[in-house]
């Protein structure tokens, strides 16, 4: 996984700290964590493809979340940054080299495959299952004063 989805997660928790009724630039969000801009507003625009996260034009434009973290679930981040498809891709290497005519090389599916379909499909549904709002909470309790540090932090420009 890329860290452009860690860096979309962070983004958004920041956005639901500053409120839903101030935009924030890419350039501002990509300055608390001296982030490069230029990378972090391609993860904002995928954020926003998806419907996470709206743009808005104009002078105070920018980014805000497009619906509650209760109703974003961490599956939703990460494929909207690292698209929909599964983690592993078989190319079906035990087609190729001195094995390759074996019949048993050419079973309905390759075991390595199955194993690793099985636990990607355990990995999505554990991130379908557990949304923004529950990392936040959890991050609140880690460090209570966060929120308001990020609320007056932003509101400085």
């Amino acid at each position: 996984m890329s860290e452009g989805v860690e860096w979309a997660l962070h983004s958004c928790l920041n956005l639901a700290w500053i409120g839903f009724e101030r935009a924030v630039t890419a350039a501002r969000l990509a300055s608390y964590h001296e982030l490069p801009h230029a990378y972090l507003n391609k993860q904002l625009q995928a954020l926003a493809r998806a419907g996470i996260v709206t743009s808005v034009s104009g002078p105070k434009g920018g980014f805000r979340l497009a619906r509650g973290l209760d109703r974003i679930t961490l599956m939703d981040v990460v494929a909207a940054v690292e698209g929909p498809d599964e983690a592993f891709r078989c190319t079906e290497i035990r087609r190729q080299g001195p094995g390759a005519g074996a019949p048993e090389a050419y079973a309905a599916e390759c075991a390595i495959a199955g194993a690793m379909g099985r636990a990607d499909l355990a990995w999505r549904r554990e991130l379908m299952a557990q949304t923004l709002d529950d990392v936040r909470a959890r991050a609140e309790l880690q460090a209570p004063a966060a929120p308001e540090r990020i609320r007056r932090w932003f509101a400085n420009v």
